[in-house]
Formats: C-alpha cells, sequence, structure tokens
C-alpha cells in the first residue's frame, strides 16, 4: 500500500492497524520522536533525509539517498526505527531501507534479522587503538565497490560549472578565493596553508570554491580528489565490508590534494579517528588538504578535540554574508547567462535591484529568483515587471535566513546583564546571583540554536544534559508565571537576533 492511499478516521489516531491508517502521519510523528530523542544534531546527519516509500504486509519500506546512510542506519538505529514505529503503528513488524533513485535492486536488511559483527582482523581496524564499525549483513554490490580494490575511490564528481571563471568575487568572499586561488595553482615543494579551512552558511560559495580548486589543480596536472562527508564515511565502511581497509586508506593517502566537504557530517568514533589520521598522514607528507564547513573548526563538537586543533592550525577563512553589492554582481551575472540562451527574457535595472535588495540570505536564492522570473516571462509571455517580481518571490523573501547564534554569545550577553562573569556561569557555584543567569543562559541556547542537550551541557562546563533540560523547563514555567522575566528573556532573544 502507498504510504499516501489511506486515510485515518478520527477515533484510531492513525495507531492502529488496518485499511484506514494514515501511514504517512504516522511516521511524520516517528520522526518528531526520533528527533526529540537523539537530539537535532544526530536527527539532522541521520534521520532527515529517511522517507517512507510503502507499508505493505507489515513491513515498512523506507529509502535514503545514499548508500552510507543505509548503511549506517541499518547497523546502528534499525531496531529503534522499528520500535518507534510500532509505538505508532502496530502492524508494522519489519522495516526495510533502500537507495532512491538507483536502478539496481536493493537487498534491504530487516530489523529483527540476525546482522553480522564487526569484521576481525587487522584489515578491519582502523588503527590499534581505534573501535571498528558495525557493519551491517549486506553484500556489497559491485555499484558499491565502484570497481577499484580499496574502496570506491573516484571521489565525488566536479560539476563544470563551478570554476573560478564563473566565481564572482565580494568583499564577503576575496580572501577565500584568493586563498583558493594560490593553494589550487601552488606548484612548489610542500604545501600552502595546510589545512585551507573554509566556512559558510548555506549557498554563499564555499562549495563553488572547493570545485574550482578542485578543476584548477587536476588542470595543472594534481592528483585531486572531492568528497562529501557522506563520500567519505561510505568509502571507508564500504572497505570495512571488503576487507580491504588498508589498501583503502593508502590508495587515500596518495593523492596530491584531498578536498573534503561539509565536514560537520562526519559521524562515528571510528571514522572521526580515520579522518583524524587520514588529515594528519596527508599533511605530515606534505599534501594539500582543503575543508569545507558551515562552521568554523572549534564549533565542530562531535569530532575529537584533536582533529579540530588540527584543521584549525592551517588558514581559517570565512565567507561572510552577501553585501548588496555583490548579491547585484551575482545577479547580472545569472541574468545574462540566462539571456543567452532566451534573448527575449529582459529584466529591468529597477527589477533587478529591488530582487538583490530585497534576497539577502544567500546565493542559491538569487538563482532560484532568476528562474521565477524567467518562468514568468516565459510560461505568460509577458514582460517582466515590479508587480509580478515582487509575487514570484515572495516566499524567498519571508523565509530569509536567520541569524546565527553562538551559545558563546548568549553567554556572554546574559553575564553581562545580570552582571556575573562568563566563567561565574561556566562554574560549579550554585549562588542564586548564577544559578539564575545560567539557566536562563541555558534555555536561550536551546530555543535560539539547534545545538543539542548534551552539546549544550558541555558548553556550560561539562554538565549533564539532564541539568540542561531541568533548566530549560524551569525557565519555560518561570516565564509563564513571571511577566516580567518573560519580558527580560524576550529582550535578550531580541538582542542576540538583532
Amino acid at each position: 500500500m502507498r504510504v499516501d492511499g489511506t486515510v485515518a478516521s478520527d477515533d484510531d489516531g492513525g495507531r492502529n492497524g488496518g485499511g484506514n491508517t494514515d501511514y504517512g502521519s504516522a511516521w511524520a510523528r516517528v520522526k518528531r520522536r526520533l528527533r526529540a530523542e537523539l537530539g537535532e544534531d544526530v536527527f539532522a546527519s541521520w534521520f532527515a533525509r529517511l522517507e517512507l516509500e510503502t507499508v505493505a504486509g507489515g513491513t515498512a519500506r523506507l529509502t535514503v539517498p545514499t548508500r552510507f546512510l543505509k548503511s549506517w542506519i541499518e547497523s546502528h538505529y534499525l531496531d529503534r526505527v522499528l520500535n518507534t514505529f510500532k509505538a505508532e503503528v502496530e502492524e508494522i513488524a519489519r522495516i526495510e531501507v533502500g537507495v532512491r533513485g538507483t536502478g539496481a535492486p536493493v537487498r534491504p536488511v530487516a530489523a529483527g534479522v540476525a546482522k553480522a559483527g564487526p569484521a576481525s582482523g587487522p584489515l578491519a581496524r582502523l588503527h590499534a587503538t581505534s573501535a571498528p564499525i558495525p557493519v551491517a549483513a549486506v553484500a556489497p554490490t559491485p555499484e558499491a565497490r565502484g570497481g577499484e580494490a580499496g574502496g570506491d575511490l573516484s571521489g565525488t564528481p566536479l560539476d563544470a560549472r563551478l570554476t573560478f571563471a564563473s566565481f564572482v568575487i565580494g568583499r564577503s568572499n576575496a580572501l577565500a578565493h584568493a586563498a583558493a586561488e594560490r593553494v589550487a595553482n601552488h606548484l612548489g615543494e610542500g604545501a600552502l596553508y595546510n589545512p585551507l579551512y573554509l566556512h559558510a552558511g548555506v549557498g554563499l560559495g564555499k562549495t563553488h570554491l572547493l570545485h574550482g580548486i578542485g578543476h584548477a589543480a587536476r588542470e595543472a596536472g594534481r592528483r585531486v580528489i572531492y568528497l562529501t562527508a557522506d563520500r567519505f564515511m561510505y568509502g571507508f565502511v564500504n572497505a570495512l565490508k571488503t576487507q580491504s581497509a588498508l589498501a583503502y586508506k593508502e590508495r587515500l593517502r596518495g593523492i596530491d590534494l584531498l578536498i573534503l566537504d561539509d565536514v560537520q557530517f562526519i559521524q562515528g568514533k571510528s571514522i572521526q579517528a580515520e579522518f583524524g589520521h587520514t588529515i594528519n598522514a596527508l599533511i605530515d607528507a606534505g599534501r594539500q588538504v582543503v575543508v569545507a564547513s558551515d562552521r568554523p573548526p572549534t564549533e565542530l563538537e562531535a569530532l575529537d578535540e584533536r582533529v579540530r586543533s588540527r584543521l584549525g592550525g592551517g588558514l581559517v577563512v570565512e565567507i561572510t554574508a552577501l553585501d548588496e553589492a555583490l548579491r547585484v554582481s551575482i545577479l547580472s551575472a545569472r541574468l545574462a547567462a540566462v539571456r543567452a540562451s532566451h534573448p527575449g527574457f529582459d529584466v529591468s535595472p529597477q527589477v533587478a535591484a529591488y530582487v538583490a535588495r530585497a534576497i539577502t540570505a544567500n546565493g542559491r536564492d538569487l538563482e532560484g529568483a532568476v528562474n521565477r522570473l524567467l518562468a514568468h516571462a516565459t510560461l505568460t509571455g509577458t514582460a517582466v515587471t515590479m508587480e509580478t517580481a515582487e509575487s514570484a518571490i515572495r516566499d524567498l523573501v519571508k523565509n530569509r535566513e536567520p541569524k546565527r547564534i553562538k551559545i558563546e554569545d548568549i553567554q556572554k550577553l546574559v553575564a553581562s546583564r545580570y552582571n556575573v562573569s562568563r566563567s561565574d556561569i561556566l562554574s560549579e557555584r550554585r549562588t542564586a546571583a548564577v544559578v539564575k543567569p545560567r539557566q536562563i543562559a541555558m534555555y536561550l541556547s536551546k530555543v535560539l540554536t539547534l545545538r543539542s542537550l548534551p552539546e549544550i551541557g558541555r558548553r556550560f562546563g561539562g554538565r549533564d544534559h539532564t541539568t540542561v533540560l531541568h533548566a530549560v523547563r524551569k525557565i519555560e514555567k518561570q516565564i509563564g508565571e513571571d511577566s516580567v522575566l518573560g519580558d527580560e528573556v524576550e529582550l535578550l532573544k531580541r538582542m542576540l537576533q538583532d
């Protein structure tokens, strides 16, 4: 039965089996429970892209976009997903996980079926001190092996459109662009700024620069591999399955330039350990490493401190928000590219200026705005006016990306507001003058950031997540009872968000 094939009746709430179960709503509840139980970071890494495809004969078929996610969920979370789903829909007795968009049939592992333990022997271990990763009892397909011994090292393909020539330079990204070009074109001994670490929010150009580095370095004859975090993790887990981990590591360390994107998604103690060993081996051998993330190394709390230190030991460059001049340049370049294939498409300077002023979040939204204006012009056959532009981009303006707030900033502001020091908030002091601002800072950290309770606890002097939960609930209760405190907390929120 398809997920959307039935509608739940009002009296069963979608929890009981039968022909009237709304599996889509039940799955939405399952994901909400997983998010609440596991925390935002774990959920975003492993479950945000997990989708329900069908339910038939008591078996729920779930899908993910990559083989690595399939393998990891099967190895670590399959029973948990089954039990959570079964609590919502009693008839669910089995879970299968498949990969979306693959032509080859997927042989899923079902929850409740015995899985093989970790591979044994030296090839299954990363290092003498590293624990092996449990792998599901699924024989890798030829496509998964990539046709190479020692794991798939083909990397993620580079996008031919994302070159230095197509990158629009402005004040917010000039330093990152200059560093990227220097690294890509360096042909002398050793490496420059090793590692080069770029960090920025979504759609600000860091991935474009990574692809530009890859294209330029390959044109210079250097051996380059570009990997997303998913691809890096999948390659290593697959090497463990095929008992070729040592060969995989040797091949990975035999390149001239490693480019790794979205490093914040690297999960698992053993994979993180191997990532650290690989980075150290390449840098020590004078090979270039380029890494990108959505945050600076110091905020990669899931990574081992030594790895964070190594990543921060090179050149760390932030790409900041696009200023209006850069947004105008990006928009002009995109409009010119579209006119080349649609000569009749015309946007007045006034409309272009309005779009550049209205859309401030990132370059992807600017691209989306151009596509919408083009769709209007081609589908209606009418000119693009200010009125139609306002209508076309209304949701892009409404969904403007909010300011990213750091826990450290929350702690500093609250400490200043209550005449205590930040070190007091992080200390073990339990006087009323310190406990109250500490709890307010924990509450604000929970509601204004995506950090999980355990992560917030670590940032508040290594406290347990239950301490943070107690503080959040206490402040929530007091806000409901004390309007003065409610106004005070609301003021702190506005100050942090401005």
